[in-house]
């Protein structure tokens, strides 16, 4: 009898303590949006609490799962909420931290969620919030694995996501009805985009690359070659990404030039970190293994345990980027101060902008820093403020509140400063001037694209894309669909040649000035050459001005790239050699009519 009272009073305690932690975890992660979104420090440390307490939850459960599933009456769909919150727990952090390798984190429990089925019997619970999780988890799946380049998987949570849509709306009739499809709507639109160019396999099955410079993260097989030289200084430490083109394809707060330059502007994820799933438990039992459920010490970052014990060799080390979906113009500053402020020495600071223009109707401007316009930052207007509209014109003297003028950006100036703007009113940032003697860079994309093109617009930006897959921009102004495998990387190895070439072309304009003393190529494009990621931008720019200079369809000047300073003309952006290997690769392509006549045997 003592014995039975003994044992009641212990599963009590398991159960009380079972909803301390419950409660406790649900406080901490409700706090996470009040946190700043911006910084290094000051939030780590709440994640840090956060990821302690959801990892003693989780063992918690998976130890006492006979007695809270008999006294407490812990449901499947419980289980799969926990794993869903751990999942957002990683991704946010990756978004925090731009480390790729918590992506695998995140992904390997919502994997679990799906290949466990713990939200199965959702819809039995009479419960219409419940199927909302259910829903949420499903979009949330989705954007990890767009984010993973998992696309049969995508494909296949996107038929899932539609089919639970249409029984949460035909149960329950519920007014967010509408949304659901709307969102739906994106994510498939979204994919449609993303997929600019098919890669097929022998079977005519479209693939994805990966490790194949198709517009796959950096990696060390992507990485172009440099002759480095004691000027190369500088390291690419923040990143700004900011989205506001108001037609593109988005999902999820995030354009489809976002998602491209975000990858772009990271390394291939290792799988080191990868939690290991489907260990038994240690009672063993009817229930299924957890996931990472060896492996969750490892995953609780910012704790001390996890830096002083964890395999820091793991971690790559990506520069530190902040995503900003149509922001207000006081947040965008906000960020932009932040990143400013947490450069290191040595480090600089990336500003990439896709947004559409604000026009100005000055014809004779004083100011080149507010007098010629801007980009459109948020969508939202003022009706007292007056002022420029996109694409609109100014009104009694005011100006658009909304937009980021060249000249808000000279206080940034003071550090390395590396400006990516991709929108129709581009150019009125090349006239940004060095107050501050420091390194700047202004990549800018044509103001203009030929009226076959326009259509496409919605799908991401060209300029983009040839940053993001030179190879992919390619086929895509010669109108090819689709190509085989064997074929793409054949037309691949000609991407790499030519940024072999120009490579070696900017160290030797480099060494020429040096020695000569003829200003060949401006010091701030050598000093952030020795980035990676910085050096790769830079290179697939060249393409880009290459490839559109030899193309029939883009004639006028406004149809081009620009960048401030000029990159020098016969020594590098109209040196034969690499228009040689631009007509070799559209030769291989089948397309060589789109492109200019060149020298026998192109």
């Amino acid at each position: 009898m003592v014995k039975m009272a003994s044992t009641e009073e212990q599963d009590r305690k398991i159960v009380l303590e079972f909803c301390h932690l419950l409660e406790k975890s649900k406080q901490l992660f409700n706090g996470l949006r009040d946190l700043p979104q911006y910084g290094h420090r000051q939030w780590q440390a709440y994640f840090g609490r956060t990821f302690d307490v959801y990892t003693k939850l989780w063992k918690f459960q998976q130890q006492h799962r006979l007695v809270l599933d008999s006294k407490y009456g812990l449901k499947r769909w419980q289980i799969g909420e926990i794993a869903s919150k751990i999942g957002q727990l990683y991704y946010h952090y990756y978004l925090r931290t731009s480390e790729t390798n918590y992506l695998n984190e995140a992904y390997s429990f919502y994997a679990a969620i799906r290949g466990r089925a713990y939200y199965s019997r959702a819809i039995k619970e009479d419960r219409p919030d419940l199927m909302v999780k259910k829903l949420r988890y499903y979009a949330r799946f989705i954007v990890v694995c767009l984010l993973l380049k998992k696309m049969k998987l995508v494909r296949e949570l996107v038929i899932e996501l539609e089919r639970q849509i249409q029984e949460y709306t035909t149960t329950y009739e519920p007014e967010d009805q509408l949304e659901w499809s709307l969102v739906l709507e994106e994510i498939k639109g979204f994919i449609k985009a993303e997929s600019a160019v098919a890669v097929l396999h022998a079977d005519t099955n479209p693939i994805v690359l990966s490790h194949s410079g198709s517009g796959s993260r950096l990696s060390p097989l992507t990485t172009p070659p440099c002759e480095r030289t004691p000027h190369m200084t500088l390291s690419l430490q923040e990143i700004l990404i900011v989205g506001s083109a108001c037609e593109q394809a988005k999902f999820s707060e995030l354009t489809m030039d976002m998602f491209r330059m975000l990858q772009t502007l990271e390394r291939e994820p290792t799988d080191a970190m990868h939690p290991m799933i489907g260990h038994p438990m240690a009672h063993g039992g009817p229930h299924d293994a957890s996931p990472a459920a060896s492996r969750m010490p490892y995953g609780v970052p910012g704790s001390k345990g996890y830096v002083e014990n964890g395999d820091r060799r793991t971690m790559r080390d990506n520069p530190h980027k902040y995503l900003l979906y149509k922001p207000s113009l006081s947040q965008l500053m906000v960020f932009l101060s932040s990143g400013f402020k947490e450069l290191p020495p040595g480090g600089a600071l990336l500003l990439y902008m896709s947004a559409d223009g604000c026009f100005s109707t000055t014809k004779h401007p004083q100011d080149y820093g507010y007098e010629l316009g801007g980009l459109a930052t948020s969508v939202k207007r003022d009706a007292v403020d007056g002022g420029l509209s996109v694409r609109g014109k100014s009104s009694a003297g005011y100006k658009e509140p909304h937009c980021l003028y060249p000249g808000d950006l000279y206080p940034y100036t003071r550090r390395p400063l590396f400006i990516i703007i991709d929108s129709d009113n581009s150019f009125v940032f090349q006239h940004i001037p060095r107050y501050f003697g420091q390194p700047l860079v202004i990549l800018m994309s044509p103001q203009d694209i030929p009226a076959n093109y326009q259509d496409l617009q919605h799908h991401g930006s060209l300029f983009t894309l040839f940053l993001h897959s030179p190879m992919t921009a390619m086929c895509y102004i010669c109108n090819v669909g689709d190509v085989p495998i064997h074929h793409w990387e054949r037309c691949q190895s000609y991407v790499d040649r030519f940024v072999t070439e120009a490579s070696r072309l900017v160290t030797r304009c480099r060494m020429d000035e040096i020695e000569q003393g003829i200003g060949y190529i401006d010091s701030s494009y050598v000093q952030f050459f020795g980035d990676d990621f910085l050096r790769t931008l830079i290179l697939r720019f060249v393409f880009c001005d290459v490839a559109l200079r030899l193309h029939r369809g883009f004639r006028g000047r406004h149809q081009r790239p620009r960048c401030e300073p000029p990159l020098p003309g016969p020594e590098l952006l109209e040196h034969p050699s690499l228009a040689h290997i631009v007509l070799q690769l559209a030769t291989a392509l089948d397309v060589r009519g789109h492109f200019v006549e060149g020298p026998e045997g192109d």
